[in-house]
This record gives C-alpha cells, sequence and structure tokens, in this order.
C-alpha cells in the first residue's frame, strides 16, 4: 500500500479530514486494515516495551494517538456497510470482523500494557477519570483471567463478531426480499397519490415496473398500515414484518449462549449484569425496579384504547389493524389524520427551516451548505457548521433517503472525532430511512425521528475534550439516547413549528386550528406505544438474563407471558429474529436506555419549560454542562450540575400518560 494510490494511508487533507470518498474503492478497505491493524499492534509494542518508567503521556495518551489507520478505515468502511453495501462489502465484513475481534483482544489481553497502566499515578481528576476507564476496560475485556480462560475468550469474542454481521446481512437481505409487491393501485387505498407513485418508483427502481411495493422498515409497526383499508393487504404487510429473519432463529441462540458464558468468565451472573456494571442504571435491579414501575399502567392503558378501537371497528382488532384503526379513533376525538398532515412536513423544509432553525436559535449556530465537498453516496449532502461568533465548528452529513442497500432504522455516525489531543474537529453523518418522492413529504414520526438523530449530532459536534476515548457520544449505552431525545422537544415547540409546518405547495403554515389538535393528540396511543416498546425492552432484558436453551420462537413467547406484555394486538416493536438493536448494533442488555433516558430527557424539557424555553442562555447551559462533555465527566454529575438535582420520574409519566 504506497500514499500514491491509497486514500486512507494519511489523514485526509479535505476540510475537517472529511473522507475522499470519491478516491475510495472497495479494494482499499482489505489492505488498510491488514495494515492498520499491523501498525497498531507495532505501536501498541511500543508504548509497552517502553524502558522508561509509565506515565500518564507515555502510556495513555500514547494509546490514544495510536491505531490511526486502523480508525480511518474501520469509521468509513462501517459507515458504509451501514448506508450503502454491496456484495463486495458484505465479503469484507464477514472476513474482517473475526479479524477485529481477535486485534482487540491481543491489545487488552496484553499483560505487559495492562502492568504498565497499573502502575500508573496520577493528581490530575481527568487524567485519573481517563485512566479509569482503561483499567475498566482491560478489566472487563479478560486481562486478570488467567492464559486458560483468555484463550476461551478470544474465541467467543470472534465467533460473536462474526455471528453479529452474519445476523446484520442476513436481515438486510431478508427485508428487502419480503417487501410487499401490489399489482392493482386500487388494493392502495387510503394512501396519497403522492405515496402511492412514491411505491410505483420503488417498484420500478427493483424492476418491477408497472407495480408497486411497500418495503419494509425496521419496526414490527410499518407506516402504511394507517392508512390502507384494503385489511388483507394489510395482514399480508404485517405478516411480512413479523417474519423477517426466521434464518436468525438459531443464531441468535448462539449468540445469547456465548454471551452468558463469556459474562461468566468474566465474574458476572449473566450478560445483563455484565453491561449493567459499566453504565449510569449500575445494577440489574435498578433497571428491572423502573420497568416494574411501567408495565402495569402501560399495559392497563393500551388495553383501554384497545376497547376503543374495538368499538370503532365492531370486532376483534388484531395488529394489523391497530393503526389503522387508532388512525380513525384519533380523526374522530382530534379531527386530525396522518394524512392530513404529510403536506405541511416537506423534508427540506423540515430540515432547515425546523431542525437547523432550533439549533440556531438555541445554540446560535449557523449551517453553509458545501456542494463541493461529496458524501458516499449521491444522497448524502454536506453542511460546515459554524458558531455564532463565526468560528468554524465541524461538518454535517445528511443521509435521509431509503435504499436497499441501506439497513433499517435511523442512526448518527462519527466520520472525525473532536479531540483537543489530535487537533480534529467533528464530522457527524445522520442516517434517516424516509421514501423519496416528488416531493418528499413525512409523517410526523419522521419528523419527529429527524429531529432525534439531529440530537445525537450536536452531542458530536459540540463535543470539547482532549481525549479521543472521551469525544461525543462516547458515553454509556443508556445516557447516550438523552440528548437526542432532548433535542425532539422542538418539533413541537410553537416557534419552531410555525417555522417549518408549511404547505410543499402553497407555503401556507398549518393551520392554527391543525396545529393545535395535533399538539392535543400527542398523548393519544401512548398505551399501544409504551408496551410495543416495553415487550422488545423485556425480551432483550429476557434473552440477557435468563436464556439458558431452547428455540428462540417459544422462548420469545414465554418471555412476553412472563412479563406481562403479551398482548397479541400490540406486538412488540422488535421480536427477536429481527432485533437489530440487541444483535448487531450493541443495545444488548441495553434498549432499557431509550426509557432510561427519557427519564432524564422529561425532567430536562421541564427545566427548560421552567426556564424559558428556547432561550440562548439556556441553550449556552445545555451544551456546556451536557453536550461539551462527551464522557469525559461521569455522566450523571453532569446530569445533576446541569439540572441541580437527581432526576424525577413523574415528568415521564406525566408525559406517557401513566400517572
Amino acid at each position: 500500500m504506497t500514499p500514491a494510490d491509497h486514500p486512507f494511508l494519511f489523514p485526509s487533507a479535505l476540510p475537517y479530514q472529511l473522507p475522499p470518498f470519491r478516491e475510495i474503492r472497495e479494494e482499499h478497505y482489505a489492505p488498510a486494515f491488514e495494515q492498520g491493524m499491523a501498525e497498531h499492534l507495532a505501536e501498541v509494542e511500543a508504548i509497552a516495551a517502553d524502558p522508561e518508567p509509565p506515565t500518564f503521556e507515555n502510556t495513555v495518551e500514547a494509546l490514544e494517538l495510536s491505531g490511526r489507520l486502523l480508525e480511518r478505515v474501520a469509521t468509513v468502511f462501517f459507515n458504509q456497510a451501514s448506508s450503502d453495501t454491496t456484495p463486495g462489502i458484505q465479503a469484507i465484513q464477514q472476513e474482517i470482523t473475526p479479524k477485529l475481534a481477535k486485534h482487540s483482544d491481543s491489545i487488552n489481553l496484553n499483560p505487559r500494557l495492562y502492568a504498565r497502566l497499573k502502575a500508573i499515578t496520577t493528581d490530575d481528576p481527568t487524567q485519573q477519570w481517563l485512566l479509569d476507564r482503561y483499567l475498566t476496560d482491560f478489566i472487563r475485556s479478560g486481562a486478570e483471567l488467567d492464559e486458560t480462560q483468555q484463550a476461551r475468550l478470544r474465541t467467543i469474542n470472534e465467533e460473536l463478531s462474526s455471528l453479529a454481521t452474519t445476523f446484520q446481512q442476513t436481515l438486510l437481505n431478508d427485508t428487502n426480499e419480503r417487501a410487499v409487491v401490489v399489482e392493482d393501485a386500487a388494493e392502495l387505498d387510503g394512501l396519497t397519490l403522492d405515496a402511492i407513485e412514491g411505491l410505483r418508483e420503488t417498484a420500478t427502481a427493483r424492476g418491477l415496473d408497472g407495480k408497486y411495493l411497500i418495503t419494509l422498515v425496521l419496526p414490527t409497526g410499518q407506516p402504511a398500515l394507517s392508512s390502507l383499508t384494503d385489511r388483507a393487504l394489510r395482514e399480508r404487510v404485517h405478516l411480512a414484518s413479523v417474519g423477517r429473519g426466521a434464518a436468525n432463529a438459531e443464531l441468535i441462540t448462539r449468540i445469547a449462549t456465548l454471551r452468558r458464558e463469556r459474562a461468566g468468565l468474566l465474574g458476572y451472573r449473566n450478560h445483563a449484569e455484565y453491561v449493567l456494571a459499566d453504565q449510569t442504571a449500575g445494577t440489574t435491579g435498578a433497571v428491572t425496579e423502573m420497568l416494574d414501575k411501567l408495565v402495569t399502567p402501560a399495559v392497563a392503558n393500551a388495553r383501554r384504547e384497545q376497547e376503543a378501537l374495538e368499538a370503532e371497528a365492531g370486532f376483534p382488532v388484531e395488529a394489523w389493524d391497530w393503526s389503522f384503526y387508532a388512525e380513525r379513533v384519533r380523526k374522530a376525538r382530534y379531527s386530525i389524520d396522518s394524512a392530513q398532515m404529510r403536506p405541511y412536513f416537506e423534508l427540506d423544509r423540515v430540515l432547515h427551516d425546523g431542525v437547523f432553525y432550533a439549533a440556531s436559535r438555541l445554540y446560535g449556530l449557523r449551517f453553509e451548505a458545501r456542494p463541493d465537498l461529496h458524501g458516499y453516496h449521491p444522497d448524502v449532502r454536506v453542511w460546515e457548521v459554524f458558531n455564532e461568533d463565526g468560528s468554524p465548528l465541524g461538518l454535517f452529513l445528511g443521509d435521509y433517503h431509503a435504499r436497499a442497500s441501506k439497513r433499517g432504522g435511523a442512526w448518527m455516525n462519527s466520520l472525525v472525532q473532536q479531540s483537543g489531543l489530535e487537533g480534529s474537529r467533528p464530522v457527524v453523518v445522520n442516517n434517516l430511512n424516509i421514501v423519496k418522492g416528488e416531493p418528499t413529504l413525512m409523517t410526523f414520526d419522521e419528523v419527529n425521528t429527524m429531529f432525534h438523530e439531529f440530537g445525537h449530532a450536536l452531542h458530536g459536534l459540540f463535543s470539547d475534550v482532549r481525549h479521543p476515548r472521551f469525544s461525543g457520544t462516547s458515553v454509556p449505552r443508556d445516557f447516550v439516547e438523552y440528548p437526542s431525545q432532548v433535542n425532539e422537544m422542538w418539533a413541537t415547540h410553537p416557534e419552531i413549528l410555525a417555522n417549518y409546518a408549511k404547505h410543499h405547495e402553497t407555503g401556507e403554515p398549518m393551520p392554527r386550528d391543525l396545529v393545535d389538535r395535533m399538539l392535543e393528540a400527542q398523548k393519544f396511543n401512548q398505551g399501544f406505544a409504551t408496551v410495543e416498546y416495553l415487550a422488545a425492552t423485556l425480551l432483550d432484558w429476557a434473552w440477557h438474563t435468563d436464556y439458558e436453551s431452547g428455540d428462540a420462537e417459544t422462548f420469545e413467547t414465554e418471555a412476553l407471558q412472563r412479563a406481562g406484555v403479551d398482548l397479541a394486538a400490540v406486538p412488540p416493536r422488535y421480536r427477536s429474529t429481527y432485533f437489530a438493536h440487541i444483535w448487531a448494533s450493541g443495545y444488548s442488555a441495553g434498549y432499557y436506555s431509550y426509557i432510561w433516558s427519557e427519564v432524564l430527557d422529561a425532567d430536562t424539557v421541564e427545566w427548560f419549560t421552567e426556564n424559558g424555553g428556547l432561550l440562548r442562555e439556556n441553550g449556552d447551559r445545555f451544551r456546556t454542562h451536557l453536550l461539551s462533555k462527551g464522557g469525559s465527566v461521569d455522566p450523571m454529575t453532569a446530569f445533576r450540575t446541569f439540572r441541580g438535582r437527581d432526576p424525577r420520574i413523574e415528568p415521564l409519566l406525566e408525559r406517557r400518560g401513566l400517572l
């Protein structure tokens, strides 16, 4: 690999070190990974063999600066594997993930390196916090196990990494294959004309001329179900959704078994206990106590909602009926439906006059389009972000449209991390899965998701730390959703909503009475929303606390029954075989983190409300005490500094109608 023909060998010369996507080809990845791992191991070996006494600078900061080539290639590769994969990328991923697991173990199980870390002393509290994190990482990676145990741990880690990749690729392929083909547009009654046209364009793009294709989003509930009047088609769509990932059934039992074994090697009773020991919740008991508080009122609320839907339908409501009749009841109660709102949520206007506008009002940010800079796909757009004083902050990339090569869901990635030690500014990307149209109109759920993911982006952009280990969203899993959930509040803030909710054809603002009815309807169907989330959370919890043996389907059924969330009409947001969060995305025994973070979020929204809402001084306080800190301080200490006290659960219960 030579500088002349390889885009990864040195840091990018583009602004903010934006990866040179136009120069990167698939054949660059494998050699860059191999050289990156070799260089990283050589750098680590030099640190471990350093004859000088260990210090924070020659050991911890040296580790922070090691592995830069590997970091560059891995960041770009795994972003592409999620956002725009190909058969070639999938083949590389299958080959490289177990090698990366082996590489990580070779560092975390290096006894001389661990000995150097243990020998370091420092009086600086920030340095001590980072040193403690390294020591914790090494211990949790098996540094104190004997050689036989470490050998078994290495084998487990390699197999788990390979299984996670297989899960992800199998699910993507199955999700694409199970997209529902519709022959006759008459079956699509209930959808708007632009939505039907979008389904026709999607079908045409996949070689199905003259037909219509309903693609599947990652959660169980599919957007079209709220509008389709054809009950048989609704059932087809729902069954396609819940049937995904059947080929993953044996795979996930293997993953759960290996995770339990690994936890036992490391001294924990189960995988959940292992995970929670390094999260803000601290113990499995704390999570169980919170979930117990929510299940009974949420299920009671959902049953009341089901009675109302069945009164409207005139027959027992099935899972594929719920969204449709919920829309009818919502419309009857509030004179509102989703189709009525979509013309007011055009993607670019929501982004510029909503998401960006809220950030400018609250934090003083300015966004400048950079068409001269390019992403990894033609759909990706780039903006340079500036502070209020004109100083540069970083780059933001937006990748909003669905495509067959992109995994489901929505997420944020850091392409370049902010670091004072390296002198780098952040480059972050948001991914959503919105069906492209002319124009692209959004549901309010998609609007809310756009604000949510931009909350993650702000967490990355505002990072102001010295060490890469603490940059941006590098915080405990059950804290990382907190800033993004807070950012959702601005989607319905009167000033922000009025600025972006305008008809895509006339430019007329959403009528005041429609706005009022939309806001009034926010608590509607919260029983369903809470139960579908809790069912998925409790499935995750059961897999990582109770599973020992047996087939996946039986275990899932019994787990939901034991938890008291087995409502046939309210399936889990994710069934086990397509629960990518816990098998392939780092949320194992951590899906509870959304509701755990929402406790902090609801309490913070209450603080903003009490202190005047959309004010620059409020934004500065949140940025200074929370968003800029990354993982450089204890996250709950940061919350208390911002809020002035411990969090309270009551604002969350009030928000979800569970008091």
